[in-house]
């Protein structure tokens, strides 16, 4: 099918990208059939250099009993007695991050028994470059150790969740679709920028719509008035970005009723490939109909904003969804600037 050929694509260039410059990715939940199953694929694809970390007697297990192939990879049981050294070292330093944020040293050591905590620690002291978690629990379990431990790379301390949704027409980018619930303006204004530079990453030049129930200023209040901030500050700020809105989702996907009816509008006649949602229900909610209803193929979702490559898989997703990211963690970990991004 075409919509496979154009996701093919955009995954193959991203792989691609990903072996010219293998990174050590730890795959949380490793102790688990699908991911160690992705973990084989991205080894034999030379996607990554994998970490395993989870119950190590299972993972050995579980390897054996479905013929994968994980020798000589390293694997890390952060209960086991012999991590004790280590789970002290890393409570010590997230003691010294969170001691005056309300963290004591012992609770600060309960964490480290947590695998979130302790493989995120692992990448903020350089001992991997990436992590991968989130296959067993909430998205907030993972979020919450990769703030507190990581931070975040931008002035505002802002992140924003984006998925990549692959159609007949071609990739595109939504966000914020897993973060931020009822964002403000200059929060919607953020989470463009992020999402820009991430699509920036995979070589395609952004074109973004603001979207919500009204076009251009004929609703005043509400979401249209966040969105509507938003993009002034953004006309004001990064006048040389192809963004607009507000404006109504038929009118952002149909550049000729657009250019039509609202021939001031910076877009022109451009596709857009980028929509920024006003909020997390109308973005979560339209990536998730078109998934079901559409026929399309979803990648995500990506966390941006934060210091590290840090990424949440969705629950119980498929063995290509734990590849996919694989790849966009080992570019990300390529890409990524350890260091204030200003907003």
């Amino acid at each position: 099918m075409k919509r496979m050929g154009i996701y093919n694509k955009l995954v193959r260039d991203i792989r691609t990208r990903a072996k010219s410059d293998k990174k050590r990715i730890i795959f949380s939940d490793a102790d688990n059939f699908k991911v160690l199953k992705a973990v084989e694929v991205v080894r034999s694809q030379k996607i990554a250099d994998p970490i395993l970390l989870g119950d190590t007697a299972k993972i050995k297990a579980i390897a054996s009993e479905n013929n994968l192939n994980i020798s000589d990879l390293q694997i890390i049981d952060n209960k086991a007695p012999e991590q004790a050294e280590k789970r002290v070292e890393y409570a010590d330093l997230l003691y010294q991050k969170r001691q005056r944020k309300g963290l004591n040293i012992e609770e600060a050591r309960y964490q480290m028994l947590d695998r979130n905590y302790f493989g995120i620690m692992m990448v903020e002291a350089g001992e991997a470059d990436g992590f991968i978690g989130g296959f067993s629990n909430k998205y907030a379990d993972t979020i919450r150790p990769a703030l507190q431990i990581a931070g975040t790379n931008n002035t505002l301390n802002h992140i924003a969740g984006m998925y990549i949704v692959m159609t007949k027409k071609g990739p595109y980018f939504f966000a914020d679709t897993t973060v931020n619930y009822q964002p403000s303006g200059r929060t919607l204004a953020d989470t463009t920028l992020l999402t820009i530079n991430e699509v920036k990453k995979y070589n395609i030049d952004p074109v973004v719509a603001m979207v919500s129930y009204s076009n251009f200023g004929s609703t005043k209040n509400g979401s249209p008035k966040r969105v509507r901030s938003a993009v002034e500050y953004l006309h004001e700020n990064y006048p040389d970005l192809v963004v607009d809105g507000e404006m109504q989702a038929n009118y952002a996907f149909n550049a000729e009723l657009r250019s039509k009816r609202f021939p001031f509008s910076k877009l022109g006649n451009k596709e857009v490939n980028t929509v920024i949602f006003p909020s997390l229900s109308s973005g979560n909610i339209a990536y998730k109909m078109m998934h079901e209803l559409g026929q399309v193929e979803i990648i995500g979702p990506i966390l941006l904003g934060i210091r590290k490559p840090i990424h949440v898989l969705q629950q119980q997703c498929s063995v290509r969804e734990i590849v996919d990211m694989a790849a966009i963690t080992v570019v990300d970990a390529q890409t990524k600037k350890d260091k204030i991004i200003e907003l």
